[in-house]
């Protein structure tokens, strides 16, 4: 039936606008044509533990990022699927800003395309990066939630999506913010839900959408490590 409706009415591609032909989709794509399909900045191995951003060139031993430079993590590792950049731009912006729920499924694709991210979670418990309850009830869902349930489905293994945190404080959105005023921002935002089964043993990752200054992952990470988790991971779609 999906094909059938894509040769009836086919879909434009969120990034470029052109139309999406039945055929383009052979890696699960049903939002990008295949010229942005090929446009995705895929991150692939070497990359930062710290962030997830990759090393272009030879490695050799230690290489610091400048992009961790005084974030402290309070997490050990973090891995991300593609940048934030092009194609991948418009999706994130769609599902986040527009309402386009139909746009998960292209995200999807982006998880299953990173190996190394699903080798990453799996087996893991996906901890979503909560929103407030306003800007939940506003947009109608949360992203992060739903980018955790897509990452477990191609996970599998029994990775498990737990929504152990809440944001009680409404804070200013953190775009226009640097790291420092992120942190700033960010202090006392998240708690713990209230219940919250942890258990011992039991690898958390978060999962939020983009990776920008780490600071709100990072926020996260101190909750569930001040209730006694010994290990957090962290996950992004996209590093920006």
């Amino acid at each position: 039936m999906r094909r059938l409706a894509a040769v009836t009415f086919p879909p434009n591609c969120v990034h470029c606008g052109e139309l999406v032909e039945p055929e383009d989709p052979p890696a699960g794509f049903r939002h990008l044509c295949l010229p942005c399909q090929a446009a995705v900045a895929w991150v692939r191995p070497p990359h930062c533990s710290g962030c997830g951003h990759p090393f272009y060139g030879i490695v050799e031993g230690e290489r610091a990022c400048p992009r961790c430079t005084g974030l402290n993590p309070a997490y050990e590792e973090a891995r991300t699927a593609s940048l934030f950049s092009g194609p991948v731009r418009s999706l994130v912006i769609g599902l986040k800003y527009h309402h386009g729920l139909h746009l998960l499924a292209d995200c999807a694709a982006i998880f299953r395309g990173a190996p190394h991210l699903l080798e990453h979670v799996r087996g893991a418990r996906l901890v979503p990066v909560p929103l407030h309850t306003r800007k939940r009830r506003e947009r109608g869902y949360n992203q992060s939630a739903l980018l955790a349930a897509e990452l477990a489905r191609a996970a599998g293994s029994e990775t498990t999506v737990d929504p152990l945190l809440i944001r009680h404080l409404d804070t200013p959105t953190q775009t226009a913010f640097d790291r420092e005023h992120r942190l700033a921002n960010l202090q006392n935002a998240f708690a713990l839900a209230p219940g919250a089964p942890l258990g011992s043993g039991v690898r958390y990752v978060l999962v939020d959408d983009v990776f920008t200054t780490g600071s709100t992952v990072n926020a996260c990470a101190r909750v569930l490590r001040g209730a006694g988790v010994a290990r957090v991971d962290v996950v992004t779609l996209a590093h920006g």
